[in-house]
């Protein structure tokens, strides 16, 4: 791109072309919309499961969990295949994962081979989280780098919020249970075999959209990472070829890196932990009991399985203007005051929340919610997701793409949403006996983590607002 093309429409800060690179970041955020659909889609589905298969509560919970084994295998061995293969290629192979795994989970012959098909979707979904913000990070200019990083948690809220209305349209379509059949499958077959639809449109993007210029100039293909780098960034040949510059200088070595080269003195390198407990603290909060099991959850204390799908879409609704709003102040206020922000305000909530819960009614086998504190406990359970999505939410996936040195980026990426994503599984998987247990005392412990979060983000966690990536040293 030459220098009078800087002044065209759509170039900002540096000649960078602001709306060709939102629209390649688009297109990778595809993945975290399949991310959201895939992980949130199953809350439709779970006690039609139950009912199908006649699973007690253990069984229950593994199932549901099930993908999140398939999410630390996928996360594991992303970075590699993506130093190896590209990021387009990882992308490629995901969006087929996506598609098999949604047939297969609407066709199922047992609850096993549910929890295999689950597994499956599970490694697309590990996969889809490294490489989306890692390539949106490569690709995106230093002082929009936030913003468009943003759009990987904006996609996954807008893909949870379409799994809720797509399982509410189709329970509604089969007379308002999930367990009802339309044609030759039921309702929450269908739930979950829609899903295909977005994987093959996430396939068809990948093919038009450019490789990183990172990883191009890492396996020698300069001149393919300069003209990419002069459509999203511009600037000029000089700008271009001293970013070319920049970029080999941070690489160090063409070696691939690998988990030998993310170990120090604590056995992994400070910046790895940090991102490793940024990670955890994500999921130790507990948002995907909200997301998982919402509907189950509501269904608990006694509210109609219609208005707890209604109150599941409701939250993906809350979800998404809290995204919104950290999308417009990543960039402006920085990423470590909005994690303080949200963890205080989980805090609050999560503990409310439990105070509400405090309150059910237990007769027989029938669990019931005055009026009042079911008003509580829905503010409440809005509240942490609204705090979350402003927040944790957005910003931990910002952090990811862009805190890690660029010579361990791929490899420390993939570590670090393994943690998360058996954080979740942890989490996903002990929900079932925890509620049956005591729903209160597992939303307080959900608080105690949230208030750890803002203790362990005030001490560790370095501000990375407005810098390159060729910047970060760890």
């Amino acid at each position: 791109m030459s220098d009078a093309d800087t002044s065209g429409v759509g170039h900002q800060e540096g000649g960078a072309n602001l709306a060709h690179v939102t629209m390649i970041a688009a297109a990778a955020a595809m993945g975290g919309f399949l991310f959201g659909y895939d992980s949130a889609v199953i809350n439709g589905a779970v006690d039609a499961i139950q009912e199908r298969f006649q699973v007690g509560a253990g069984v229950l919970g593994f199932t549901i969990a099930s993908a999140l084994l398939g999410c630390v295998v996928g996360a594991a061995s992303a970075g590699n295949i993506a130093d190896r293969l590209g990021r387009i290629r990882v992308m490629q192979i995901a969006g087929v994962l996506f598609a098999l795994s949604a047939i297969g989970s609407a066709l199922p012959f047992t609850v096993w081979d549910l929890t295999a098909w689950r597994i499956l979707g599970g490694v697309a979904i590990g996969m889809a989280s490294v490489i989306a913000p890692t390539y949106i990070a490569e690709v995106s200019p230093a002082a929009y780098r936030g913003r468009l990083a943003s759009l990987q948690q904006l996609a996954i809220v807008l893909g949870i919020a379409c799994s809720q209305l797509v399982n509410y349209a189709i329970a509604a379509g089969a007379g308002g249970s999930a367990t009802n059949d339309i044609g030759p499958l039921q309702a929450w077959q269908w739930m979950l075999g829609v899903e295909v639809l977005p994987a093959l449109l996430y396939v068809g993007l990948s093919l038009v959209i450019p490789e990183s210029p990172r990883y191009l100039v890492r396996v020698g293909r300069v001149a393919q990472a300069r003209r990419v780098l002069g459509e999203v960034e511009g600037g000029g040949d000089a700008r271009v070829d001293r970013r070319i510059d920049e970029i080999r200088q941070a690489l160090g070595s063409e070696v691939r890196p690998t988990l030998r080269d993310l170990t120090g003195r604590y056995g992994l390198l400070p910046i790895v932990w940090i991102g490793m407990a940024i990670s955890a603290f994500q999921q130790l909060v507990g948002i995907n009991v909200i997301f998982y099991y919402s509907s189950s959850l509501w269904q608990s204390v006694g509210v109609a399985e219609s208005d707890s799908l209604l109150l599941s879409l409701f939250t993906s609704i809350v979800n998404i203007v809290g995204t919104v709003i950290a999308i417009l102040l990543v960039d402006r206020i920085g990423r470590k005051p909005l994690l303080l922000v949200g963890s205080a305000g989980m805090t609050v909530a999560l503990a409310t929340a439990a105070f509400a819960f405090s309150n059910a009614r237990v007769e027989g086998e029938e669990v019931t919610l005055a009026f009042a504190w079911a008003a509580l406990a829905l503010v409440a359970a809005s509240s942490f997701v609204l705090f979350f999505a402003l927040s944790w939410g957005v910003v931990v996936w910002v952090l990811l793409g862009e805190m890690f040195p660029l010579r361990i980026r791929a490899a420390a990426m993939g570590v670090a949403t393994a943690t998360q994503w058996l954080a979740n599984w942890l989490i996903t998987v002990s929900f079932p006996a925890l509620r049956d247990w005591n729903l209160a005392g597992t939303y307080l412990m959900y608080a105690g983590f949230a208030l750890l979060s803002f203790l362990f983000v005030l001490r560790f966690v370095r501000e990375t607002k407005g810098k390159t990536l060729e910047e970060m040293r760890g």
